[in-house]
């Protein structure tokens, strides 16, 4: 566990910008590229992943949920998690695939995938322009040779798929634009809440300014223009919990990585993290992960 980072003391800095914290996972799984013949024929299945299809050659028929789609070369299909689909070859014919399963634990992402509807994506789509040239770089690297650049390979592999996920967000969000032009407002009104969050853990908290019994949400929602009561309520909409609850989530992530440093002592991390008694911050530590600062601490390997 690395040690959070621990700002300048109040008055030496000059000037600095906080940017978002980046606290997101990705799990990768089945990324293969493969060529069938015309008896191909997988059956109907399902899991808990994303599945992002994409034909090179000839054509998928590719049927999800019971809705067949006749899946062309340069067509890109996005598989919701759950949908139960199958694929066959038709015609006497084979085809080519790209294939990758995916999670995510960003919610802002999830959540505006959710909301996309449409599973095919033709060769003109946004959706598929935006990302087929990542998907090239991604086919492309299986023709490397990998026997002695495995982890060479591995990073190159994961920055594309970042770079995936970027165009993907933004080809997603044009689409949602349109489609979704409310709920898309909302969207973004709830992201705009959740980074000032991370800048309250970030800046208020960390420069030892214990937090009102607000948390500081009614000072984000004047900053936003917007009632109390709105940001609650969009923001929950969202992301399926309120911003207090959030918030505490990320103190409490903060917590964790501070006490993974033995240098620091549980009262001066409580100060760090704005509380001025420490049996305070044991309670609260205590509520959100159901143990003591210390018995937390005794459990966690030492930082080196």
């Amino acid at each position: 566990m690395t040690s959070t980072y621990l700002p300048p003391a109040l008055g030496e800095s000059v000037h600095e910008v906080f940017y978002p914290d980046v606290q997101t996972t990705v799990n990768l799984f089945a990324i293969h590229l493969r060529s069938v013949g015309s008896d191909w024929n997988y059956p109907a299945h399902e899991h808990p992943q994303y599945e992002l299809n994409y034909v090179t050659e000839g054509v998928q028929h590719m049927t999800v949920n019971g809705q067949l789609y006749a899946q062309k070369a340069g067509e890109l299909l996005l598989i919701p998690p759950g949908s139960i689909h199958s694929s066959q070859s038709q015609n006497g014919q084979g085809f080519t695939y790209f294939c990758m399963h995916f999670d995510i634990d960003d919610q802002l992402f999830l959540s505006l995938l959710a909301r996309i509807k449409q599973v095919l994506f033709h060769s003109d789509s946004p959706v598929t322009l935006k990302i087929e040239p990542v998907l090239q770089k991604l086919m492309n690297s299986a023709n490397e040779n990998t026997a002695s650049n495995t982890m060479v390979q591995r990073m190159q592999l994961q920055s594309a798929v970042f770079e995936l996920f970027g165009h993907l967000w933004e080809a997603v969000s044009h689409e949602a634009a349109h489609l979704f032009t409310e709920g898309y407002e909302r969207i973004e009104l709830a992201h705009q809440i959740r980074n000032r969050l991370q800048g309250l853990v970030s800046q208020q908290f960390k420069q030892g300014h214990e937090s009102d019994t607000h948390y500081g949400i009614d000072d984000i929602a004047a900053e936003l223009g917007i009632s109390s009561s709105h940001c609650n309520r969009v923001f929950k909409q969202v992301f399926g919990q309120s911003p207090r609850v959030v918030l505490s989530e990320m103190v409490l992530h903060e917590a964790k990585v501070l006490l993974g440093n033995p240098k620091l002592s549980v009262q001066s991390i409580a100060a760090m993290l704005g509380y001025r008694d420490i049996a305070h911050f044991s309670r609260q530590f205590k509520r959100w992960s159901g143990m003591s600062p210390s018995r937390y601490r005794q459990e966690q390997p030492a930082v080196q």
